[in-house]
């Protein structure tokens, strides 16, 4: 089985995500610091390197240039104390798995690690289009695991949010992009749904394109949205019917997390806008 090296033990985060990983079957050793974790990498391959949150960004980006001239085909999970958009940006172009800072969720850690290290195709599925400071687009493979991962870097960037909004809205996100992948993409590995996250002096816009021929709201049965009154689980049935994964919540969770949701006529353009500030009244 694949194995994940966890740089640093001295920090509560790292022990918890190591022994939960531990927990899960899946094996793991600490390295020291970054010296160490360089002769372990020389000595046997890991699938999976977790960096020490103590360290900075643009130290872990540089650990990752020297760890691929070993092993070329390392999983990157980047933990740090804090960060800036340019280091986000810096972290996707660097072809970053994922990138997590505080509050720290051990557990989705730990699971993104495990799929990580279970997963052979998905190291170069995010590619950017444009990528600055308040305006980053990427194309994202349509995999479950991308979204998983897109949801790290994206969450950073919406950064002015309260942490309980940021959660919710999120959520929402995610819902929006699963669809996007599941109903426009297919899952189609040889396609692209794009993702463009915008931050303005009083909101954040999401964008989501998805290449399907869109849909009609009256066709949306599998979704909770078109449940009929008296009857919260009808659309769940109709999934499990069809074989579809578990899920049909995202238009009602994006609608109750942002405050305007606007798709285009064909329905496979949307845009999630969340505000800072409340927005000006025209006179």
């Amino acid at each position: 089985m694949s194995r994940t090296l966890v740089i640093g033990n001295r920090a509560e985060i790292s022990r918890t995500i190591a022994d939960a990983l531990r927990n899960a079957a899946f094996p793991v050793e600490f390295a020291a610091g970054d010296a160490d974790a360089l002769l372990r990498l020389r000595k046997q391959p890991f699938a999976v390197v977790i960096t020490n949150p103590e360290s900075a960004i643009a130290e872990d980006l540089a650990l990752l240039e020297e760890m691929r001239l070993i092993r070329p085909g390392v999983k990157c999970i980047l933990l740090a104390a804090q960060s800036t958009s340019e280091d986000v940006i810096a972290a996707l172009r660097a072809r970053v798995f994922a990138c997590f800072t505080p509050p720290f969720d051990p557990t989705e850690i730990a699971c993104l690690a495990q799929s990580a290290a279970s997963d052979d195709d998905s190291c170069d599925d995010l590619h950017i289009v444009s990528a600055r400071p308040g305006w980053v687009t990427v194309r994202v493979v349509p995999r479950l695991i991308n979204a998983d991962r897109l949801l790290t870097f994206i969450r950073k960037l919406a950064e002015r949010l309260p942490d309980d909004t940021r959660q919710d809205v999120m959520q929402g996100f995610r819902e929006i992009l699963l669809n996007a992948m599941e109903h426009g993409a297919a899952f189609d590995p040889d396609q692209f749904v794009e993702v463009t996250a915008v931050r303005t002096a009083r909101s954040y816009v999401f964008y989501v394109r998805d290449p399907g021929s869109g849909f009609r709201p009256e066709t949306l049965t599998h979704a909770a949205i078109s449940n009929p009154a008296g009857d919260p689980a009808a659309h769940t049935r109709l999934r499990d019917e069809q074989g579809m994964r578990p899920g049909g919540f995202g238009l009602l969770l994006a609608q109750g997390t942002v405050d305007e949701l606007i798709y285009n006529e064909i329905g496979n353009e949307v845009l999630l806008i969340k505000y800072t500030h409340p927005p000006t009244r025209p006179n």
